[in-house]
């Protein structure tokens, strides 16, 4: 079977490191921080890079190197490079291709610490960013300016679970020579792939879906072979490396993210459905229920919905608290992602230093709980739900 006959769920069970003398069935892990070298031509070799070898893991370790090419192969990108976490996979992609004068257009609804890096610390470095309501994606081109070198998303968002058109962004990035950077650590390769829209780059918080499990951290940016060659040497540098051990459990569970992720999107598309029904539910928002404002976006880029759900119970920010505490069975965490069902309330926790005006430009409403709806069985995860809206 040719390389590109592959199917996706092959791909990431049969993309391996070369098998050893030992014949392994598995990789193996390279806990190691060095490689030596044959003598030094073949050292001086390496380090000029007219040879292409591991050196040191800061730089790359086999363990990695499996985990990136599967990512590419699932994204259809060209190359990549693994993070110890999905916020220094953010920081080292932006950091490595911007200068001082830059300028950044983003969608508003961004994870908060990216958001932080926008309007904390880019500005020292005398870089600014505006920022787009993704209900208006007829406002972006008023916010490019000269400066203007990268164009980013999040979709679906977080944590009020809107889409934006990915199409939409390829068409403006290309029109207007700019970078597209697409975080699509909620859909997963498995059910987006923003390469395919016009993406330049695509950035993975690997410790949500991709590891499954809520073991690990990681990230990860694949995508144009250049911008990863810069991306990669600044990271070689600066030292963001992902560890092997972590790269060897993200790659392993890379083999079942297919049959868990469609899991998720079942059990989450039918606890949207209860919520929509339920009277102390003010709205429920899903990609593939056709009452989400973006559905026939979600349904053109998504093969299913993903595993978030976002909602807002009757009574604003006490009730939202009410529901954290009658919640039994399913997880108070800041983590999603996860085999277990996760409930959140973004206006009292994670976004509570936020100012109301400033929760609602994101669409977090003082009532507003988001999901991360797990692997149980999707009628327990129901019952919690039912007797916590009570």
């Amino acid at each position: 079977m040719s390389e590109k006959r592959k199917q996706f769920e092959t791909e990431a069970i049969r993309t391996q490191l070369k098998r050893t003398d030992f014949l392994e069935h598995t990789s193996p892990i390279y806990l190691t921080s060095s490689f030596v070298f044959e003598d030094a031509e073949d050292m001086r070799a390496s380090f000029t890079e007219e040879k292409e070898r591991n050196i040191y893991s800061r730089f790359s370790n086999p363990n990695t190197t499996e985990f990136v090419d599967k990512i590419c192969k699932m994204e259809g990108a060209e190359s990549g490079y693994a993070f110890a976490t999905g916020m220094a996979a953010v920081f080292s992609t932006f950091a490595a291709l911007l200068k001082s004068g830059n300028h950044i257009v983003s969608a508003r609804s961004v994870f908060g610490s990216t958001h932080a890096l926008f309007v904390n610390y880019f500005p020292k470095w005398n870089i600014e960013t505006t920022y787009f309501d993704i209900t208006k994606p007829e406002t972006i081109e008023s916010c490019i300016t000269e400066n203007t070198k990268i164009l980013y998303a999040e979709t679906p968002t977080n944590p009020a679970v809107d889409i934006i058109d990915l199409e939409l962004l390829g068409d403006i990035a290309k029109k207007h020579n700019l970078i597209l950077i697409i975080d699509n650590c909620f859909a997963t390769p498995y059910l987006q792939q923003p390469i395919k829209y016009g993406a330049h780059l695509v950035i993975h918080s690997a410790t949500k879906l991709i590891d499954g499990q809520g073991r690990v951290l990681g990230g990860i940016t694949v995508g144009n072979a250049d911008l990863i060659r810069e991306i990669y040497l600044f990271s070689r540098n600066t030292g963001p490396a992902l560890s092997p051990f972590n790269a060897w459990i993200l790659s392993k569970s890379l083999e079942t993210l297919a049959v868990r992720v469609d899991k998720h999107c079942e059990n989450a598309f039918k606890v949207a459905g209860f919520l929509e029904g339920h009277p102390n539910v003010n709205w429920v928002k899903y990609p593939f229920l056709k009452s989400h404002p973006q559905y026939d976006v979600a349904k053109k880029q998504m093969k299913l919905g993903g595993n978030i759900v976002a909602f807002e119970v009757n009574g604003g920010i006490e009730s939202g608290r009410k529901f954290l505490n009658s919640i039994k069975m399913c997880s108070l965490s800041a983590n999603l992602g996860d085999t277990r069902t996760i409930v959140t309330h973004p206006a009292s926790t994670t976004h509570s230093k936020l100012s109301e005006a400033d929760r609602l430009e994101v669409s977090i409403t003082d009532g507003l709980v988001r999901i991360s709806v797990g692997l149980e069985h999707v009628d327990d995860i129901i019952k919690d739900l039912e007797q916590a809206l009570k």
